[in-house]
């Protein structure tokens, strides 16, 4: 059996790299809650929560290995992104743990490509969320 994956084992790409592979045919994983999903996204991009904000705090979706599972096959090229990097991070280790064999962190994730440009013409205020992830 392989040794289990870590934060080591993760590939980590800048925004610009993530724009260029998902524009041949990468997926992206929006892993950020649903609220910040609907506020604004990559375009093409699918939403499977990593965490939740519960009224306990943060809480890690029990289910988002199946609920990942139920849109990507584990060979599907992903891109996977949150509002900074931490929650994504984790996402890729645990998918990568699950057998999926192409698995990308964006780094500095949506609030890096907004700063960046890559989202368009709209204030970045009006786009992004503060983190509340942060550890």
């Amino acid at each position: 059996m392989a040794a289990a994956k870590n934060a080591e084992d993760v590939v980590t790409v800048d925004v610009y790299t993530a724009k260029g592979v998902l524009s041949i045919g990468h997926r992206y994983l929006d892993v950020r809650t649903v609220e910040e999903f609907i506020k604004s996204h990559v375009e093409g991009a699918l939403n499977v929560p990593y965490m939740f904000i519960t009224q306990e705090g943060k809480v890690k979706n029990p289910e988002f290995l199946t609920q990942v599972s139920a849109v990507f096959k584990k060979d599907d090229h992903l891109v996977v992104g949150c509002n900074s990097g931490g929650r994504s991070l984790r996402a890729c280790v645990e998918l990568l743990n699950d057998g999926y064999e192409h698995v990308n962190n964006m780094e500095g994730g949506y609030s890096k490509w907004v700063d960046s440009g890559l989202a368009g013409d709209k204030p970045g205020e009006e786009l992004k969320t503060a983190c509340k992830f942060r550890p």
